[in-house]
This record gives structure tokens, C-alpha cells and sequence, in this order.
């Protein structure tokens, strides 16, 4: 099993109770820099693999596809942690290697422990307070969108159709014991509570 482990925005304290309990039950655990490295520390021995910001795409996948194998080799007998700054599912190195990893080797099970990201980071420090909808950008093309307080989901992905989005899933009460997670569109339902989420995504 291989687990991305989100590490938060770089304060030690900050780091969640589910992170420290992972990173000291992995059998291995890698990281992609020093930063990362000295969070992981305290809890465990963490290997640096090079995850180079470069743009070159081909050189990258090699690289991906390098770092991937290594992974793979005690992922498939044992668990595994990569951790890393922020949330291992928002603009992260994890995003790559996961992608390479379902494509290469499927047989290894993923999962994620969220950090806190550099979005609710930003926030924090400069006091910054959002309460209604905003967008988050890299300078990308807009690929997902994600719906909060979901009350109607399907008539939200009726309206998300409309504007090229074809990937949904719907979740209620997350992490909680009433956790409901749909990823079969035709079993979304039609009414969502006040914490429902409904993700929209182009592929």
C-alpha cells in the first residue's frame, strides 16, 4: 500500500494527528525534499527522492517513472508513506506519482491523508476571510469544479454537463461514521444534506 501523506504548510505543529500515526506505522517512507524531510523526522527515516521542477515532460515522466518503481518495490509487501508539504491532492508531486502508479502498477493500493493546504494556509496567515464562491488557479485550464452545501446535486451536474463536465462524484459527512461517498453517477441522488459535495471533473 502506498499513502500520501499530507504534511501541512511547513509548521511542525501543524501537522494532523492521522499524519504523525501513519508516518510512524510506515514501513518506508520517501519525501520529495529537505522541507519535507525534517516534518517527517521525529516520527520516522525518510528517503529524498528527486522530483525536479522542470518542465521538460518527457525528462519528467522518466523521472516519475523511476521514483514509481523504486515505490512499487516495498509498496507491493508493505506500507508505504510519501509525505509532503501541503495536501497530497491540491497542485501536488503526490498527483503525478499516483497517476503513474495506477498506470504501472495497479496491483498497489492508494490512499491519502489530507494536510493542510497552502489554500486554507493563505488564508490563516493574512487574515483573509472567504464566505462565498471562489477559484483557485495556476494559470491552467479550468479541468474540476467542486460544489459545497450540494443540497440538489443533480441539478448541479445537469448545469456542469452544460459546461463540458462529465466526471462527477458526491460525498456527505466526510470522515465522519454517517460517510457517504457515490461515484457511480447514476446512483447520485437527487437531494444532498448541508455537507454535501458534489466534484465535477473534465476527462
Amino acid at each position: 500500500m502506498l499513502i500520501g501523506v499530507g504534511l501541512g504548510p511547513g509548521d511542525p505543529q501543524l501537522l494532523t494527528l492521522k499524519a504523525i500515526e501513519t508516518l510512524k506505522n510506515s514501513d518506508k517512507v520517501y519525501v520529495p525534499g529537505r522541507m519535507a524531510a525534517e516534518l517527517v523526522e521525529p516520527y520516522a527515516d525518510a528517503e529524498i527522492l528527486d522530483f525536479p521542477m522542470i518542465r521538460d515532460y518527457d525528462t519528467l515522466n522518466d523521472i516519475w517513472k523511476k521514483n514509481a518503481d523504486q515505490i512499487a518495490d516495498h509498496a507491493k509487501r508493505s506500507m508505504v508513506s510519501f509525505g509532503l508539504i501541503g495536501d497530497p491532492n491540491f497542485f501536488s508531486t503526490f498527483t503525478h506519482l499516483k497517476r503513474v502508479m495506477n498506470r504501472y502498477y495497479p496491483d498497489v493500493e492508494v490512499e491519502t491523508v489530507p494536510g493542510i493546504s497552502s489554500i486554507t494556509s493563505f488564508a490563516s496567515r493574512t487574515g483573509s476571510e472567504i464566505d462565498s464562491s471562489f477559484e483557485v488557479t495556476d494559470g491552467s485550464q479550468v479541468s474540476y469544479k467542486i460544489a459545497l452545501k450540494a443540497r440538489h446535486p443533480r441539478e448541479l451536474m445537469d448545469k456542469f454537463s452544460e459546461e463540458g463536465y462529465n466526471e462527477f462524484v458526491f460525498a456527505e459527512r466526510l470522515f465522519s461514521e454517517k460517510e457517504t461517498i457515490i461515484t457511480n453517477i447514476a446512483d447520485i441522488p437527487e437531494k444532498g444534506n448541508y455537507f454535501s459535495i458534489l466534484y465535477a471533473g473534465k476527462k
